[in-house]
């Protein structure tokens, strides 16, 4: 194709890049987009979308088996390969919204090749030579493989290859405690497999320890062992036999193997050197307006600007770098209000501050309200009621809140609202919320705040 001359070039498909596309092109900017991979990137294809789509199956599977009130459980047939199916059919519907040809439709010039930069302001992508007056990588993140012994000869999953499986594991063992192999733990344990979950140190350790003991209570209650505080020192075995020694000399034995220990930065291969771009094994080193510290022409964004990574943290880093790349406007990017979820059941999210983080900040200065779900009318009909909101405050106003319960990662954009906005306690007690839903319990826990007000206090 030769040269082309551009304004913006964005590297990588998935949800942030896409985003600094569409917005951009529908501005007046000329854009190229170039990807090697799949569109849609690691959210779509082998990420949020297809794991959520399998938690949903879980759900299904799980809601069979525990019955209700007058209904009796009973213990569901599950076709395993059928579920890989309609994870596969969620992909698929969504797929059309993230694909080349939607783009094209916009009016983005699409390279379906691997980008090189071959100089500070060019990048090489097959038989084409883009020339932009700005960069924005977002090439995303990939599975992490920690360097144990026996790694290279025992076969294993990770994320990327999970969701191809089709035949069930007998036994799953999940190396990894955080959110990512929390959730598929207990999805593989409600379609019917044993799971074993092995920790180096603590299972949801980022997590508030109070709210994390209330998912770790109810995975165990499902059957699913938990192994924390032990590392891994030794793989072996063959497909369908694996052999996994602890550190203490113990060793566990399962059919399959999901390596769950974190992502690092996709940067192979871009030849950022050339570029003048530094970075380190986080990602892209950049300011606080998400551009390369050591070449203006590049911004980051998403899991490669070294931060959070989150498919909605690449959204929000997206509208940062449009303001700034095609409006010309200052922007700068804040993670003050950025929630997060771990989509097991009960859920579990957080904005802002926890409260040992908010204690190590404020000191004295911190309050913390809280609210039980066991109190509220609409948690208590459908047997919901374990979990809790607690929330931070300083000065009358929230700087963190965490939820676990059912729904939290729906309740939890209250609350990112609140911290966003620099609202009031006072704001959130003085709302009205229908009742009776779930919603309530943040009102409770605002009311909370101001124990002799009895106008606000929710009753």
């Amino acid at each position: 194709m030769g040269v082309i001359d551009t304004d913006i070039c964005v590297i990588g498909a998935g949800s942030g890049g896409l985003s600094v596309a569409a917005g951009a092109v529908q501005m007046g900017a000329r854009v190229v987009l170039i990807e090697g991979a799949e569109m849609g990137g690691d959210c779509l294809n082998t990420g949020c979308v297809p794991s959520k789509a399998l938690i949903a199956a879980a759900n299904a599977a799980q809601a069979l088996r525990a019955g209700f009130a007058g209904v009796p459980g009973r213990e569901p047939s599950v076709d395993f390969a059928a579920v890989k199916d309609h994870v596969q059919a969620v992909i698929d519907e969504i797929a059309p919204v993230d694909s080349q040809q939607r783009f094209e439709g916009l009016g983005c010039t699409v390279l379906r090749a691997w980008a090189k930069f071959t100089g500070p302001r060019e990048v090489q992508a097959g038989d084409t030579t883009v020339r932009a007056r700005r960069f924005v990588i977002a090439t995303g993140s990939r599975a992490f493989v920690p360097p144990i012994q026996g790694v290279d000869k025992v076969p294993f999953f990770t994320n990327e290859t999970i969701f191809a499986l089709r035949d069930r594991p007998a036994h799953l063992l999940v190396i990894g405690g955080g959110p990512i192999g929390m959730e598929m733990a207990q999805a593989h344990r409600r379609l019917g497999c044993k799971v074993t979950v092995i920790e180096g140190a603590q299972a949801l350790g980022r997590e508030d320890p109070e709210m994390a003991a209330v998912v770790l209570d109810a995975l165990r209650a499902e059957g699913i062992e938990i192994r924390e505080g032990q590392g891994v020192v030794r793989l072996a075995g063959t497909e369908g036999a694996v052999e996994v020694t602890l550190a203490d000399g113990t060793s566990v034995n399962g059919s399959h193997l999901l390596m769950a220990v974190g992502r690092q930065a996709h940067l192979d291969g871009l030849g950022l050197e050339a570029a003048g771009v530094d970075h380190d094994r986080k990602g892209v080193t950049v300011d606080a307006r998400l551009r390369s510290v050591s070449n203006r022409r590049v911004f980051a964004i998403g899991d490669v600007a070294g931060g959070l990574q989150f498919t909605h943290v690449a959204a929000y880093h997206a509208g940062i770098v449009i303001r700034q790349a095609v409006l010309g406007l200052p922007a700068k990017a804040t993670m003050r209000a950025m929630p997060r979820a771990t989509y097991t059941a009960p859920e579990l999210a957080q904005v802002g501050l926890t409260e040992a983080e908010a204690r190590e900040a404020h000191g004295d200065a911190v309050q913390v309200v809280r609210a039980e779900f066991a109190h509220n009318d609409r948690a208590i009909a459908g047997r919901q009621g374990k979990g809790l909101v607690k929330v931070m405050v300083v000065k009358g106003r929230p700087v963190g809140a965490g939820i676990v319960g059912a729904q939290a990662g729906e309740l939890i954009g209250l609350w990112a609202l609140a911290i966003s906005a620099k609202l009031r306690m006072s704001a959130i007690a003085g709302m009205v919320a229908p009742y009776p839903t779930l919603g309530e319990v943040s009102k409770r826990a605002a009311g909370a705040y101001f124990p002799r007000n009895s106008l606000i206090i929710l009753c």
